[in-house]
């Protein structure tokens, strides 16, 4: 198994490291977007952020990571009463894959030796209660798109089709990225995902040293430069760890509430979903940051990222979307 390169020893790039924690403290915000340039850490980030999730407890031997024995599909063949504790999963769903290996299908070999029919499993089981993440993703086809919408919103995977009639839960959060140069993502799909952040190439000298030292010295010995930040990485997940337990005690006031659907009256962001997002990631913000309350600063930090992604396009402006989101929290809090 290839050692990931550490999160924290990632240089810069510090919106994209506190999106992708921030959906570790609270799953409820939803997926995150990772636009930006090529060869610009997005998919390395992303698989290094596998080493920080807590784990999860699971039924032994469940291909759906059930919690308890009661969710367990009656199409699993298990009578073991054991749970045990894995990783959270973080699963790559490749460009180009069949709909077949991402839902689920047929076991034809089995069918073949045995005669009976059997279900075998596909990404989005090994996915659930974990993260699935699409490199790429401007560049899914259409009918997976349609796939993963279907199944974000309810939930549940289902498969019908070659004698088979399987349901089974399908909670995932879901991570993209790509490059905006190579195409866009369909409006459906980017509502899907609750943070979106623009990854740039450093524009410093020193800062592009940095990133070639630790590349290199990751690219000669994987093991042992994993081991010389593996004591920063213990104390983020720790500290992950602690806000996801103090999350439910984070107040948020009236006037927080005020100021988060003011901007998004402003903006004309469509729906509540983004007034939502802005709270739930305010909130994991402040825990994040050991707070007892929401400000308005965890408000301006993460409103770009919750809300750029909202936006209708404006002809008449050509300001970017997160200036946008930031003249307008600038106008409604001060």
């Amino acid at each position: 198994m290839n050692t990931p390169f550490p999160f924290t020893a990632i240089v810069g790039q510090d919106n994209m490291k506190l999106a992708l924690v921030l959906t570790a403290i609270d799953p409820k915000i939803g997926g995150v977007l990772v636009f930006g340039d090529r060869g610009t850490g997005k998919s390395t980030a992303i698989r290094a952020f596998a080493d920080l999730l807590p784990p999860i407890r699971v039924v032994t031997g469940c291909p759906i990571n059930s919690e308890t024995h009661a969710d367990v599909p009656s199409w699993v063949d298990t009578t073991t009463k054991k749970t045990e504790k894995i990783n959270t999963p973080v699963v790559d769903l490749p460009l180009g894959i069949s709909s077949d290996r991402i839902t689920g299908a047929l076991d034809i070999e089995f069918a073949l030796v045995e005669g009976i029919k059997r279900f075998q499993t596909g990404l989005l089981a090994k996915a659930n209660r974990g993260y699935l993440y699409i490199d790429e993703v401007n560049l899914l086809e259409d009918h997976l798109v349609d796939l993963l919408l279907d199944v974000a919103q309810s939930g549940e995977n289902v498969v019908e089709r070659e004698g088979l009639s399987i349901r089974h839960a399908s909670r995932f959060i879901l991570i993209g990225s790509g490059n905006p140069e190579e195409g866009e993502l369909r409006p459906q799909l980017l509502d899907r995902f609750g943070l979106s952040v623009e990854v740039l190439t450093p524009d410093t000298v020193n800062e592009r040293i940095e990133v070639i030292k630790r590349r290199d010295d990751y690219d000669k010995h994987p093991e042992e430069y994993a081991a010389t930040w593996d004591k920063e990485n213990r104390k983020l997940r720790n500290k992950i760890q602690k806000a996801r337990k103090s999350l439910g005690s984070i107040t948020v006031d009236s006037k927080i509430l005020e100021h988060c659907a003011q901007i998004c009256i402003d903006l004309g962001s469509d729906g509540l979903r983004g007034e939502l997002t802005l709270v739930r990631t305010a909130r994991a913000l402040a825990a994040f940051n050991g707070k007892e309350r929401v400000d308005v600063g965890h408000i301006k930090t993460i409103a770009p990222m919750a809300l750029s992604h909202r936006l209708r396009r404006d002809p008449l402006d050509d300001a970017g979307s997160g200036t946008r989101v930031e003249r307008s929290v600038q106008k409604i809090i001060g």
